[in-house]
This record gives structure tokens, sequence and C-alpha cells, in this order.
């Protein structure tokens, strides 16, 4: 994450009730979630090694209620395939695209069959979450897709974003915030830190 969690969480006065986390790699923020008592937590990562990886690191800084599903998030619910590299950070459902040219150093060798489901046929509707974090490498906007009723009940939303082909037919920053507007969602923290990409956070408008 770009921007602090708990800085986050402090200047805007969070109350959060539970984090859907989407795109957990290896488990790098559980140890945040751990310090930031977030007790009520679900992450989604849908390839096999780093998800082995992200059990071991939730087990290691004991966020014992955690609920982890080894799968991906979408617009639908279907069998896909990931264009990966070797540490799976910046692997996607999307073909890579200017990542190809910005960080020639990433290889993308190999390809993973995953299954793919939708957060609001994995969510019941009367979830206790409301905060979204999402790291799809370009696929946040098919998630959003996906979420529209678990959205109902979400507050804040943070999220990796693009403003050009970072991965082939990724969202654009633009077309995330015209999306989340339908929520009463506003962008409140933008950081571009890679340039072509980076982080947002979103937050409902009356809690401002």
């Amino acid at each position: 994450m770009l921007l602090s969690y708990s800085s986050l969480v402090r200047q805007y006065n969070l109350n959060v009730t539970g984090v859907i986390h989407v795109g957990g790699h290896i488990g790098q923020e559980m140890e945040t979630y751990k310090k930031n008592d977030v007790s009520n937590l679900i992450v989604f990562e849908p390839q096999k090694t780093p998800f082995q990886k992200l059990s071991s690191a939730v087990e290691s800084v004991g966020l014992d209620n955690a609920i982890l599903i080894n799968k991906a998030l979408g617009n639908s619910c279907k069998t896909v395939e990931m264009t990966c590299n070797d540490d799976g950070l910046c692997s996607s459902i999307l073909n890579p695209k200017h990542v190809l040219v910005q960080y020639p150093n990433i290889i993308f060798d190999r390809k993973e069959t995953v299954e793919m489901v939708t957060m609001d046929s994995v969510i019941p509707s009367d979830h206790k979450y409301n905060f979204l974090n999402m790291d799809t490498q370009g696929y946040e906007l098919e998630v959003l897709k996906g979420a529209e009723k678990t959205l109902e009940n979400i507050d804040c939303v943070y999220t990796e974003v693009n403003n050009t082909e970072v991965y082939e037919d990724n969202a654009l920053i633009e077309e995330i915030d015209e999306f989340l507007k339908d929520y009463d969602m506003v962008r409140v923290e933008t950081d571009w830190m890679g340039g072509t990409w980076g982080d947002a956070f979103y937050i409902k408008q009356q809690l401002i």
C-alpha cells in the first residue's frame, strides 16, 4: 500500500468493521491489519504459491479469524488463465502491455489457470465489511462490477489505479471514479508513485 492504512484510518476517523482484501499476494499487509486490530478480514488470492505464503503470513501474525479464499474475483464466475511472473506480484488476468516497457526486468514466463468468482457470490448481503482493498493488476473495475450488492455496505475503497494501459484494456482511473460515484464515493487521496500506476483512496461523501 502506497498510502498508509493506519494514517488513513486516523485522518478520516474511520470505524473499520471489517476488511475485504482482493489480491493478497503473500500477505504483505497482514501485519498492518493485525496492528490495527482488524479482526474481521477476508482475503482473496488466486495464485497457488502466493496463496500458500499468504496462509503462512496470516498464521504468523496471529490473524486467527481471517478467511482466506484461493480464487480470483471478477464480474462473472468462470475459469480463467492468468499471465504470471516469477514471484506472482505482477501477475494479471489481463495481458501485460506498458509494464513490459516500464519494467523490462519483469519476465512473464508462465500461465496459471484459476477459478474466478464474483464478490457478490461469496460475500453475504448482510456482511459487516466496510473497507475494500484491491490490488489486481488492472482488473479492479471488473472486480467492482461483480460487487454491486457488496458495495452497498462499503464505506471506503483503497485500490491500485492506472492512467495508461499498463495491462491490455485495464480500466483508467477516470472509469473507477465514475463507477464509484454511483455509490456516493469520491476520490480523496492519490499517489502516482509508479508514474503510469499508483494507489487511490475513495470514501463516502458523508464520511469526509
